[in-house]
């Protein structure tokens, strides 16, 4: 081995050149898979812009996709991208809510990171059935030279990411029986170890959850099932999380919150959490022994880990009478991921209020609808902005296509500076009207913000020059 063959003196000199490699290559951001390298909505990077130029900040490169709601990944020189493109002479049905009926293909793109030239895709013919048919909802994940995408009708595949190139793939619903949820697959799948976990199914049969081998696609384990007939498995990822020294996946699905021992899928705990509509969206929020989530109907619930692994307290559950600005008492979160920032919280709530609340007991500190685009009222349902930290200050994104700078703290929302980046064009139902809106997380790497509509994908500088 190269081990026994090597010279001590040229192990350390290897040893050694590693360890100045490794900051190295730490000093360059990438965005490799839902909410970042960690998955914690961090944005790592420095050498970033304060506030943005008079004229906004330049755009390296635009280049055009087709519609979806999944956002870019990106790692080294290159950004993958997922969408869908109607076969021609098809539409899908002006009112979003209808159930679709239309062929296409899903598509998975690689763009060049500093040109947006496209370096390869990949496609395939889809029909969807489902309400909001835009396109692909999760974003791609890549790992070692590999790429795994999950398409709204739950096409499972594993690309080669240098030439797109599959190397695996499942039809969840053909090979499963798991049965499509209204609004399609979409919670981003989750690598941990050799275990690529995503949800499944939950009924007839199915399983709420599966990890497949990452080299092969061999099914690893099923783990899971839903008690009522009226249950879907939601659309919230799984989420790795360390709880007392032992790392666990939590699957939050549309009747509970659940423990997963990633390696097995092995059941740890079940936390009865029944969602109206399935509204389980949000990524769980982890702050010490404190596990947050929160829903669109149900509001927010915490939940108290025991250090034995055995069956968490819940500390606080939201009492909200509905999901309306008047009668929600905390957050009731639809999409947006909550942040949280020592003994406060921050999230935008049903009607696109952004409210800052107390960890310890879930009381609202102050609420503010400017970040959403409107500081008056009425105010619209589902209004929403994504929020990422970066330093001591918070980069959000809204449905409008702003790019915002602020600080959020407990005494207030203070916004720093305002840029547009995309038009809206995507359709949700509001004030007796189809709104426009763009509902995409964006990837922050490379000092650059990629952010989508239905489209064009573009690229914003924001380093210092």
């Amino acid at each position: 081995s190269i081990w026994k063959k090597t010279s001590l003196p040229m192990f350390f000199s290897i040893t050694f050149i590693f360890s100045l490699l490794l900051p190295i290559t730490a000093l360059a951001d990438d965005w490799p898979q839902w909410m970042g390298t960690q998955r914690d909505g961090v944005w790592r990077e420095s050498g970033l812009i304060q506030s943005f130029p008079e004229n906004g900040p330049p755009f390296l490169w635009k280049q055009s996709v087709g519609g979806g709601y999944s956002g870019p990944a990106v790692v080294g020189e290159a950004v993958f991208l997922t969408d869908r493109i109607l076969t021609p002479g098809t539409k899908d049905a002006e009112n979003p809510f209808q159930k679709s009926n239309s062929n296409g293909i899903e598509r998975v793109l690689c763009f060049d990171a500093t040109t947006g030239s496209i370096k390869w895709k990949h496609q395939y013919p889809v029909s969807y059935t489902i309400q909001y048919p835009c396109g692909p909802r999760a974003t791609p994940l890549y790992s070692e030279g590999k790429l795994y995408t999950l398409g709204a009708m739950g096409h499972l595949l594993c690309l080669n990411a240098t030439d797109g190139k599959p190397l695996w793939k499942h039809d969840l619903m053909g090979e499963f029986g798991a049965p499509v949820p209204i609004w399609g697959f979409s919670a981003h799948p989750l690598l941990v170890g050799n275990s690529l976990i995503t949800l499944v199914g939950g009924k007839d049969g199915s399983s709420v959850a599966m990890a497949f081998h990452k080299n092969t696609g061999t099914v690893l384990w099923k783990s899971l099932s839903l008690k009522s007939p009226q249950s879907e498995i939601g659309y919230c990822p799984p989420t790795l999380i360390n709880s007392h020294g032992k790392s666990i996946v939590i699957i939050w699905h549309s009747e509970a919150v659940c423990a997963v021992e990633p390696e097995s899928g092995k059941v740890l705990w079940e936390v009865p959490f029944k969602l109206k509509a399935n509204l389980s969206v949000p990524t769980p929020r982890l702050s010490g022994d404190k596990l947050l989530v929160s829903s669109f109907y149900n509001g927010s619930m915490l939940l108290k880990l025991r250090p034995d692994g055995t069956m968490p307290s819940i500390l606080w559950k939201g009492q909200g009478r509905g999901e309306t600005p008047k009668q929600t008492d905390g957050l009731h979160s639809i999409m947006s991921t909550p942040m949280i920032d020592g003994d406060h919280f921050y999230g935008v709530c049903s009607y696109g209020e952004l409210r800052c609340l107390r960890l310890v007991d879930g009381v609202r500190i102050w609420e503010n609808l400017t970040a959403t685009g409107s500081a008056r009222e009425p105010v619209e349902r589902w209004a929403n902005a994504f929020l990422v930290r970066q330093g001591d200050r918070t980069i959000l994104f809204n449905e409008k296509g702003d790019l915002i700078i602020a600080q959020l703290s407990p005494t207030g929302y203070q916004e720093i500076s305002r840029t547009h980046l995309l038009d809206p064009t995507g359709v949700a139902p509001g004030g007796g009207v189809n709104r426009k809106i763009v509902w995409s997380h964006p990837a922050f790497a490379r000092k650059c913000v990629f952010a989508r509509n239905d489209k064009e994908l573009v690229c914003v500088s924001m380093a210092v020059k």
